[in-house]
């Protein structure tokens, strides 16, 4: 029973690690993004802001996931929280700077792009900074794993 109790413990200190990077990565990309992120997706129910949010929501968890089986958890607890911390910084910094990157290089400002909503479905460059982000977090996940 108390295996039971540590592992949950475990879990917890994982999750909350968790939970401190995708606030960090949620403030990344509202920094990157123009208007107030959480104005723009649920207030103004924009799509192409819901996306893009999605997108790097989903590829962070993917990021921590592989930052924790890559963890120095054989060296502690306390190793493996901040080596699963360090990773998970490092995929948001490298998401962020490859989202900066290529909206210099695409046309127009990708930023306004993305939340250009007609309506009825968002613009695809919403789709395209969305698989962009997915892409970035197998690349990020291999390298620490």
């Amino acid at each position: 029973m108390a295996e039971i109790f540590e592992s949950a413990g475990t879990a917890l200190l994982y999750g909350l690690v968790g939970f401190v990077v995708m606030a960090v990565g949620f403030i990344a990309l509202d920094l990157v993004t123009p208007g107030k992120l959480l104005h723009v997706v649920w207030t103004e129910r924009n799509r192409g802001a819901a996306v893009l949010l999605a997108g790097q929501t989903l590829a962070i968890g993917l990021v921590i996931e592989q930052s924790i089986r890559a963890s120095e958890s054989e060296l502690g607890l306390a190793e493996g929280l901040f080596s699963t911390l360090l990773y998970g910084l490092a995929g948001v910094v490298v998401m962020t700077l490859i989202s900066v990157v290529v909206g210099l290089l695409t046309p127009g400002r990708l930023g306004h792009a993305v939340l250009d909503d007609n309506g009825t479905s968002p613009h695809p460059a919403a789709w395209v900074q969305a698989a962009m982000y997915l892409g970035t977090a197998f690349m990020v996940g291999a390298a620490v794993s």
